[in-house]
């Protein structure tokens, strides 16, 4: 059962997060110069007022600025006007479990509350400009970026990225965490022993693998979006997504898209991806199912984008 001690102060996504809960995958904050953007707190009435106002308790409840879900035998949870994240844990709940949903599904919303794009992938720097991976889930995201990050590149940001609009229009991707989640596959195929990170609550072949030595800490302007897909073919394949074609992409792999709708975000969103589109190139990538070919994609992608590799003198 989670245990509530006193308030925690972190820095992810560029805001200052005040929380009850211990989040060590954040940056931990010395001490608070001001008023936090976000609250992360624990509030039993949440299970009572969902129950009130949802008519489907399996669904995600979406209405004008508030997001509610449910899970059975974990919690409640709760993102309001993109400044509080809300929980309310079951007797049995792990506090794992519960951090892997404030961070992911509940960060995500409280992104699109505050009008800040929010894209499912992976972002890395690479010589001075953000370039985001995105792709369904098992697509090889994070295994690709961590290819990266072994040729001396380095992460900006994992599963959720921060996308906003500079005062020009220019997309902007803001560093979330030093972490990632690898498979027990990758970490294989990178020499990396498992025994010496944290798996992910209920996945015991996934892990925490921070990342603080290839991580960086400003915001970059996003220079282009890499859709990875899998295909049954054994080749590496990628081309290059043009015109209107680009806004579907762009949607699909919005992190929590169900959101947009019942949030009022439609024209928001279509004119954010709009904006977005005049100062990216965009491409899909298409990897073997079978066999590790992240070191190659590598190559494929830095060679379409014409930025060679990196100097390590």
């Amino acid at each position: 059962m989670l245990e509530i001690k006193q308030k925690l102060i972190y820095k992810a996504f560029g805001l200052t997060i005040s929380s009850d809960m211990d989040l060590p995958e954040l940056i931990k904050m010395s001490e608070q110069q001001e008023a936090a953007d976000i609250e992360i707190c624990m509030d039993e009435d949440i299970t009572r007022l969902f129950f009130e106002l949802s008519d489907n308790p399996n669904q995600f409840l979406v209405k004008e600025n508030l997001i509610m879900f449910h899970i059975p035998g974990l919690a409640t949870f709760s993102i309001q006007e993109g400044k509080r994240i809300a929980f309310a844990p079951m007797k049995e709940a792990e506090q794992g479990e519960i951090r892997l949903l404030v961070l992911g599904t509940c960060m995500g919303a409280i992104l699109m509350q505050r009008k800040i794009f929010p894209l499912h992938g992976s972002a890395l720097a690479i010589h001075g400009k953000a370039y985001a991976i995105v792709g369904d889930s098992g697509a090889g995201k994070s295994t690709l970026a961590s290819a990266f990050l072994n040729q001396g590149y380095q992460l900006l940001s994992d599963d959720v990225i921060a996308v906003s609009l500079s005062q020009d229009n220019i997309p902007y991707v803001t560093p979330s965490y030093p972490q990632q989640k690898l498979w027990q596959d990758s970490l294989t195929k990178f020499g990396m022993e498992s025994s010496n990170y944290q798996s992910l609550y209920g996945r015991v072949d996934k892990y925490y693998v921070p990342v603080s030595t290839n991580y960086f800490t400003e915001s970059l302007p996003l220079a282009g979006v890499i859709e990875l897909v899998k295909t049954e073919n054994d080749a590496i394949a990628i081309r290059r997504i043009e015109k209107l074609d680009r806004f579907y992409p762009l949607f699909y792999h919005t992190y929590r898209n169900i959101f947009i709708q019942g949030l009022g975000l439609t024209d928001w969103h279509f004119k954010t991806s709009a904006s977005i589109l005049q100062h990216i190139h965009m491409f899909q990538l298409s990897r073997p199912v079978s066999g590790f070919t992240a070191p190659q994609l590598v190559s494929t992608i830095l060679e379409t984008l014409n930025l060679g590799g990196i100097n390590h003198d």
